[in-house]
């Protein structure tokens, strides 16, 4: 991870989410299931720990949301991680309607012996109760919209939009959508720069050109012909320092000032909007197995 990423620039706990993680404590004993949204882009870095304390003993499904922005080949392992780690795991997106039927699929798999229980009891009818959480911006409110088959949540691509917690009835589905949290204290600093890279934490608690530095080292790492074909960057431009690099993007797009100088805020600004926009193509920043 670059240097250049400030640390103390990405710690953000807004009141509200404490409120959430007290939310979510008090109604998981009224839930059959939880289902847990991670962005297919950084699996391991979307996965809060404290969600996973608060749902520890609940079935799980884990779904790889945004697929159609991740590395298709990557995503598979990481489906595979998951099931492997014991909790159910399908990648979507969010908005393809056809992939919510892997998504119930995936609930009633993980809630077979309770499902098995209701029909002896002559109670199959009742409704499956799911607690549908995650970090801010990976889609919750899309895929609930998509699950019901209309807009029932509000959703726009930007974190905080969800405050308070609501129930929503799809069929034989009780969804408790809440709102994304992070948590309290990140002790990575590589989970921190990815939930800022894809935009997971309100960009004005940023400093941009120490994110897109960042976020300029790891394409730099994982994907530098992806790199070298959007800016038409040398072999030798490629090997410079994160913040030249930067200049040398702003300098190919033209992002001059007065005497030359490239406006490095300029090329930060857009070189962020563009992976975020997936101009890159499909770009996964975390592999399972290391």
């Amino acid at each position: 991870m670059s240097e250049n990423t400030n640390h103390k620039q990405i710690q953000w706990f807004p009141g509200h989410m404490m409120k959430t993680l007290r939310l979510m404590q008090d109604d998981i004993k009224n839930v059959d299931a939880v289902l847990q949204l991670l962005d297919a882009r950084i699996p391991r870095s979307s996965l809060n720990p404290e969600i996973q304390q608060i749902t520890a003993n609940k079935p799980q499904l884990y779904v790889l949301n945004k697929s159609d922005l991740a590395d298709a080949d990557i995503t598979a392992q990481w489906v595979s991680f998951f099931r492997e780690s014991g909790g159910g795991c399908v990648a979507i997106s969010s908005k393809n309607r056809a992939a919510v039927a892997s998504v119930k699929q995936g609930i009633e798999k993980e809630l077979a012996a309770l499902l098995e229980r209701r029909q002896i009891k002559g109670t199959s009818g009742s409704k499956i109760r799911v607690m549908v959480v995650g970090i801010p911006n990976v889609g919750k409110s899309t895929f609930i919209n998509t699950f019901a088959g209309g807009a029932k949540a509000k959703a726009a691509d930007k974190p905080g939009v969800t405050r308070g917690k609501q129930w929503v009835t799809v069929g034989n589905y009780d969804l408790l959508d809440m709102p994304g949290v992070l948590w309290k204290k990140f002790d990575s600093l590589e989970t921190a720069s990815n939930l800022a890279f894809i935009g997971s934490i309100k960009d004005d608690v940023l400093d941009i050109e120490s994110l897109a530095t960042g976020l300029l080292g790891e394409m730099c790492k994982m994907y530098p012909e992806k790199l070298a074909e959007r800016y038409k960057l040398s072999d030798e431009e490629l090997q410079l320092d994160a913040y030249d690099l930067l200049d040398a993007v702003g300098k190919k797009r033209g992002m001059l000032m007065s005497g030359g100088v490239v406006n490095t805020e300029r090329a930060a600004i857009m070189f962020v909007d563009e992976f975020r926009a997936a101009k890159f193509g499909r770009v996964t920043l975390e592999r399972p197995y290391r």
